[in-house]
């Protein structure tokens, strides 16, 4: 919400409120320094899901139904993606389940696999319903753990990632992904390909991708010559996945659409429908921009908050400042992300550093000292001062409006100001570099 303030003691100004965790905060821009607050295409939502669903999986995208796809006796296995939201995940899973169970399969025959991340954040499996609980527990319901001697190696990419994948997943007769897609800040989307690489797969398998990070290509919304995005890609082409079911959701967390059908042509079809939602055209760059995360969920830890720092990143002018606005109620997020950001005061030497022996957290630490090269970042969070400006290097600031202030008398009086309220799912993109 943006309302015009006018007073006899100040300047006008613009007042904005921003997402702060589960509540709001605001932001009082003057109105001779404001370009404007982006947001993005917020498109309607399916108002029946699950019929949405029923025709989806009926009629996917370059594939057989899934229903046609098995025979009674196979093994199935059902990858949550890590990154999904737990609100969507039983929408999409039952219905997968349903049809498995209508093309004969047994319940003791479908396996829901949690996928995790090096970090070993899952999604709680309590948040499963599917059917009569005597159907549910009949499934089995686990999570995979990267760091597991349970990998099967089922080939190497061409960039020598050795494909290392849970055991129970690459000897499934079904292998299906099931998640969302989103903007990606070196990956370039989410979803699709991300269920196999670094969902299922092994510590060293996740650890030689995301060292190809520090690639000029490994950049939000960019598929083509991202050698991130291409090695997850061939990763998911070894392991033979069948058929995947991915949501595109709006910035509330809500259903836009879901994509069905083939691994490749339905992410990509998903990828392109979320590029059209989040790239928003901007005229000019800025000289300060005013980004909050999005509140809750997307600002519970530092880590998942310097996501909107590389998405606004591109749209502010070498030298400018950065006012991210992220509760980071969950703190910082990864002890490594602390620990390499205290040892290594320069992006090259993480780049170095990634490059000899990628540790998850290590790409926070990475993105975030690349970004304080180009530009200042002032962090209104409630992580303590000390933390802020002495570990991570950015200006502790206790309310957005006092930030922008002194970002201004830093910066310069006459200094153009940008706010994005939904930095998570907003990708500013220059007229002249529009794709």
């Amino acid at each position: 919400m943006m309302t015009r303030l006018r007073n006899t003691w100040s300047r006008p100004m613009v007042e904005i409120w921003l997402p702060y965790g589960k509540t709001k905060v605001s932001v009082k821009v003057p109105e001779e320094n404001f370009k404007g607050a982006i947001e993005t295409k917020d498109d309607d939502v399916v108002k029946n899901l699950a019929s949405h669903i029923e025709r989806s999986l009926q009629k996917p995208i370059c594939s057989r139904p899934l229903r046609s796809m098995v025979k009674a006796g196979e093994r199935a296995v059902l990858v949550i993606e890590g990154t999904v939201r737990s609100t969507i995940v039983n929408d999409l899973v039952a219905p997968v389940i349903m049809e498995l169970i209508g093309a004969g399969l047994r319940p003791e025959e479908i396996t829901v696999l949690f996928g995790t991340n090096m970090q070993g954040s899952t999604r709680v499996q309590q948040i499963l319903q599917v059917g009569e609980t005597e159907l549910l527990s009949r499934l089995k319901i686990l999570s995979h753990n990267c760091r597991s001697k349970d990998h099967v190696r089922v080939g190497e990419t061409s960039r020598g990632t050795g494909v290392f994948l849970n055991t129970m997943f690459a000897k499934a007769d079904v292998k299906i992904l099931i998640g969302s897609v989103g903007l990606h800040p070196y990956a370039g989307y989410t979803g699709g390909r991300t269920g196999v690489l670094p969902g299922v797969s092994g510590e060293q398998t996740i650890s030689h991708n995301h060292a190809l990070l520090v690639h000029v290509n490994a950049h939000p919304a960019v598929l083509n010559g991202n050698p991130v995005s291409e090695d997850m890609t061939e990763a998911a082409e070894l392991a033979g996945v069948d058929f995947m079911v991915n949501a595109v959701l709006n910035r509330a967390g809500q259903t836009v659409r879901v994509f069905s059908g083939d691994l490749q042509k339905a992410f990509h079809s998903a990828s392109t429908k979320v590029g059209d939602m989040c790239k928003v055209p901007c005229e000019s760059k800025v000289d300060i921009a005013v980004v909050s995360a999005g509140g809750s969920p997307e600002d519970a830890t530092l880590c998942q908050s310097i996501e909107s720092l590389c998405y606004a990143l591109d749209v502010v002018e070498d030298g400018g400042a950065i006012v991210l606005v992220a509760e980071c109620s969950e703190g910082y997020g990864n002890q490594v992300f602390g620990q390499w950001m205290e040892r290594f005061d320069k992006s090259r030497r993480l780049e170095q550093e990634i490059t000899k022996k990628f540790e998850i957290g290590g790409q926070y630490a990475y993105l975030l000292a690349k970004t304080l090269e180009k530009v200042r970042v002032y962090l209104v969070s409630t992580i303590p001062d000390y933390y802020v400006s002495r570990v991570f290097r950015m200006r502790p600031g206790r309310t957005v409006t006092g930030a922008l202030q002194t970002s201004l008398r830093t910066i310069g009086k006459d200094s153009r100001v940008l706010v994005i309220p939904h930095g998570a799912s907003t990708l500013p993109v220059l007229l002249e570099h529009k794709a």
